[in-house]
């Protein structure tokens, strides 16, 4: 008979340990059994889960870690299952979900277990079979072997501890033909490790997750039906509760908006919980199908990076409120390493494929020659301002003389007294509809990461999520758009002058 047989018909023997429906026996929805049964399938080594929040994966894990450490389907000697969480607290969660299903078993059973809480976290069953809970810190697993792996919440684990713990773990099941179990909700971006697990086909892996259509409204009846596919079981939040959740989210938007979308929508969107300069629903508000046309005068903004940050233009023609932006790297290293340095993956050769991002000169972008490009991209427009950063003043303007460029230009600083204004100019025109874009990857990934400070007075200051993020897009977007709202908000000369003499 398959594992997965054994499996399914161990699983509903047991009983569900809390909960409206506490002390009934579990059935199965058809989306367990399917992850069950291709978890558990020959030749795999990695199963793959990511569903909504409250849809009991983390229950369904803890009860396949029951039944390996009970020898169900695999009769190993000295079986060792290992639970890993971000935190030890995360881990207790799906301990107490064996405790809890072993509490269900018939008495006679119960008596082969131990149940210990201090100094760690561990169950032991007959001769010296154990499932431990252990946190995120790569050495608790070393050394280990064991048959089974639960790493709950993968998504949401601290970059450098997680990864190496994963790496520890997966290598730990190798001296076993063990099994590894990696479960969460989405992580927060394309270039996260779970991520890369759900997007790219490996052999021995088996995927299954549960992730509607990105820019869909947050109370969407069918996305939410295919985030939460237990709802329709009586497994978990009911669709009521969730279309009455997402309703209060988009009313209060912002970071609860956000969190809704990431946890119980489980799309990928980032779960920073400080000041976003621009949630991902009022960025996605400004990404139209099709962009205004370019008439009248526009505003170029311009960021320059160094040898290892991007150098960026964005483009405002505020009459329309049409918004472009173009980012540049040096050519070395090559966009897909620097990609892998930054934690984004292969992004940076996307925005490449789509004309978003270029390559210009060798270690460092030469700014006069960089100049040239940014104007012939708006060749034959009337521009009325190039703005840019103080802090880099003498290098652009020397720059901007050798490029021969003649327009005027705007210098504004990034502390919190410009950077508060133009923050706020920013939103205001994003908010009323005044900055309409092309879809762009390089706009949508630097606002992600852009967050904004606050002083005491309550003033912004643009900032980095992540110290490997690139904002410099975004940076650009707000000088060249505050400064678009700024010469619209002028009055018009309306005829002559008094001249006092």
């Amino acid at each position: 008979m398959k594992s997965s047989t054994i499996a399914i018909r161990f699983l509903e023997t047991l009983a569900i340990p809390e909960g409206p429906k506490a002390g009934e026996p579990i059935k199965l929805a058809p989306f367990q059994k399917q992850f069950v049964k291709g978890a558990l399938d020959d030749g795999i080594q990695v199963a793959v889960l990511s569903i909504g929040r409250g849809n009991a994966k983390t229950a369904l894990s803890a009860g396949i870690a029951l039944g390996a450490v009970m020898g169900k389907w695999d009769s190993q000697p000295r079986r060792e299952i290992l639970i890993a969480a971000r935190t030890r607290d995360q881990a207790r969660i799906a301990f107490d979900f064996v405790v809890g299903f072993i509490r269900g078993l018939p008495e006679s059973e119960q008596e082969q277990f131990t149940i210990r809480r201090s100094p760690r976290l561990e169950i032991e069953y007959g001769d010296g079979h154990v499932i431990r809970a252990i946190a995120a810190d790569g050495k608790s697993a070393l050394g280990s072997a064991p048959n089974l792996v639960l790493m709950d919440e993968r998504g949401h684990w601290a970059a450098d501890q997680g990864d190496t713990l994963e790496h520890a773990l997966l290598s730990g099941i190798g001296k076993r033909g063990g099994r590894a179990l990696i479960i969460s909700t989405s992580a927060p971006d394309d270039a996260h490790p779970f991520s890369v697990w759900l997007d790219e086909t490996q052999e021995g892996v088996y995927v299954q997750e549960h992730r509607p259509s990105p820019g869909l409204p947050a109370d969407d009846l069918a996305s939410l039906k295919e985030a939460n596919p237990g709802a329709a079981h009586g497994i978990g939040s009911s669709l009521e509760w969730l279309r009455g959740q997402a309703r209060r989210a988009i009313a209060r938007g912002g970071s609860t908006l956000t969190s809704f979308r990431l946890y119980n929508r489980n799309e990928r969107v980032s779960g920073e919980t400080r000041d976003v300069l621009l949630t991902v629903d009022e960025w996605m508000n400004c990404e139209v199908s099709e962009a205004p046309e370019r008439r009248g005068q526009v505003v170029i903004g311009i960021d320059l990076g160094g040898s290892a940050s991007m150098t960026a233009a964005a483009f405002y023609w505020p009459e329309t409120g049409r918004l472009e932006c173009l980012g540049t790297f040096p050519s070395r290293p090559t966009l897909l390493d620097r990609g892998q340095n930054d934690g984004v993956n292969d992004r940076y050769v996307q925005m490449q494929d789509r004309g978003e991002l270029s390559v210009l000169g060798d270690q460092t972008v030469p700014v006069a020659p960089w100049l040239v490009q940014v104007m012939q991209h708006v060749e034959g427009e009337a521009v009325a301002a190039i703005t840019a950063d103080r802090y880099k003043q003498a290098e652009l303007g020397e720059a901007i003389d050798k490029a021969g460029i003649r327009a005027p230009v705007i210098w504004r600083g990034q502390g919190f007294r410009d950077g508060g204004e133009d923050c706020e100019r920013l939103r205001r025109a994003a908010f009323d509809g005044k900055v309409q874009t092309p879809p762009s990857l390089l706009l949508r990934s630097a606002f992600a990461d852009a967050v904004t400070l606050r002083d005491p007075a309550n003033n912004l200051k643009l900032a980095k999520a992540r110290s490997t993020g690139r904002i410099d897009a975004a940076a650009a977007t707000v000088l060249a758009v505050a400064e678009g709202a700024r010469i619209m908000g002028r009055p018009e000369a309306t005829g002559g002058r008094l001249l006092w003499v």
